[in-house]
């Protein structure tokens, strides 16, 4: 039996097509080994979306190199973004790797590394057309076993002037709604108590496909056909937020009141830049309007900073928004040009000390925000799903309210009450940190 290490990079849609990999491999008698140092077989999946990204990769890469250097019989493969993007240059540069694989040779990892170890693979790369993933392919989580992502499409139709995800990933395609129902019912069978559908574009789903597939329909669905008891919403654009979506958060509990929706700015002239569908008055009139529907909602979004012929002006006008919405999670990345990007050539380009003294800016504002909001839930009991033990001290349990996505979120901290990993609890908040929570667990009668 022939063993593989995998490292997977980047974001959550990125680790989907590692557990994929991971479960096709193990399903084909690969053994998967944490020992780099031990495997016939080193995988990195890479992100290529951001250039921050690209170097981590090639940092992982080359340091994987090293145990091959010591065991030559070792055989180093590199899949995903980083691949799709820079084949030609990699293939020149990385000497060390003996096999690259794009985004969309997910689903034959499996034979091309039998033909690899066996002598028989004559190409050094392999990048096949266009996949879409299903319910069919076995896939292996890495997460803790009582939550998962589900990516319900691929690709993008949106074309923001900063963004190469279209020409990595291709145009939008939708996965069928039984197809996705079919996964959903495997994870709920091994225990996956939160979902967390992910998208390039959440609200773009079906758009590719009839008139009937659409997101209101697949959550219709996913109520009726599962009891996952916790559903998250990632990764949703602005302007195709309807009133529908939010009757349903509204009415149903198991869609979390929580939105993930990246507005990137709040300007109306980087808006326009970065070729984004909506201005400052549509922003504006979004979080009224979701508040209105759903009081309780947790909105996360994220901010770019430096993007070409940002202004002072502009990042006061950001700065004035977020002290008028309060927003709850905040997520802020300076702006890097991507080879291949329209933005690449714009004009106006701000410098890198500009970008960095911004960001500190816009994260240091929303630290304070972020604390004052934290201590609305002093006194309130929430729900919590309880994670495991504490990563700071194991005298404290530790988990994530409704109100706080896995990995990207603050946490909740219990101090008081038992429970195993995966337990959904109830959590009386008795005080609030910048992004944390702490509480006891409040026992049943």
């Amino acid at each position: 039996m022939a063993s593989f290490h995998l490292v997977s990079l980047g974001c959550a849609k990125n680790l989907v097509d590692s557990e994929v990999m991971l479960g096709i491999l193990q399903e084909n008698n690969w053994e998967f080994t944490e020992d780099p140092a031990v495997a016939d077989v080193l995988i990195v999946n890479t992100c290529g979306f951001i250039q921050p990204a690209v170097e981590e990769a090639i940092e992982v890469i080359l340091a994987l190199g090293c145990y091959k250097e010591d065991d030559p019989a070792k055989y180093l493969v590199v899949t995903g973004c980083l691949v799709q993007r820079y084949l030609a240059d990699l293939s020149k540069d990385l000497l060390e790797v003996d096999l690259f694989v794009g985004t969309e040779g997910v689903g034959e990892i499996a034979n091309l590394l039998q033909k690899l170890i066996g002598g028989e693979q004559t190409q050094k790369s392999y990048c096949p057309d266009r996949f879409l993933m299903n319910a069919s392919l076995p896939r292996t989580l890495s997460t803790p076993f009582f939550r998962s992502s589900v990516k319900i499409t691929e690709g993008c139709d949106n074309r923001c002037t900063y963004c190469m995800i279209p020409s990595i990933r291709g145009d939008l395609r939708s996965r069928d709604i039984s197809d996705i129902i079919v996964e959903l019912r495997n994870l709920e069978a091994h225990g996956v108590k939160e979902i967390s559908l992910i998208a390039q574009d959440l609200t773009a789903y079906g758009n590719d496909l009839d008139s009937q597939t659409n997101l209101i329909a697949l959550l219709s669905r996913i109520l009726k056909e599962t009891d996952i008891p916790w559903v998250r919403l990632m990764y949703l654009y602005p302007s195709g937020v309807t009133d529908k979506l939010f009757e349903i958060v509204q009415s149903e509990a198991r869609i979390l009141p929580y939105m993930d929706i990246p507005f990137q700015h709040v300007s109306d002239a980087i808006l326009k830049q970065m070729h984004r569908r909506y201005g400052y008055d549509d922003l504006c009139t979004f979080i009224d309007r979701i508040r209105m529907a759903v009081p309780d909602i947790a909105l996360r979004t994220t901010m770019m900073v430096g993007f070409p012929g940002e202004t002072e002006a502009d990042i006061m006008q950001m700065e004035g928004f977020l002290k008028q919405y309060r927003i709850d999670h905040v997520g802020v990345f300076a702006y890097t040009n991507e080879e291949g990007a329209r933005s690449e050539f714009f004009a106006a380009q701000c410098s890198e000390e500009l970008k960095q003294e911004r960001k500190q800016r816009i994260l240091a504002l929303q630290a304070g925000i972020s604390k004052e909001i934290l201590q609305k839930y002093i006194g309130q009991t929430v729900p919590v799903l309880v994670e495991g033990l504490s990563k700071e001290t194991d005298l404290l349990l530790e988990g994530r309210s409704m109100y706080q996505a896995p990995d990207i979120d603050g946490c909740v901290y219990i101090n008081d009450g038992f429970a195993n990993p995966g337990d959904i609890v109830q959590v009386r908040i008795t005080e609030a940190q910048i992004y944390d929570l702490v509480g006891g667990i409040v026992q049943k009668e």
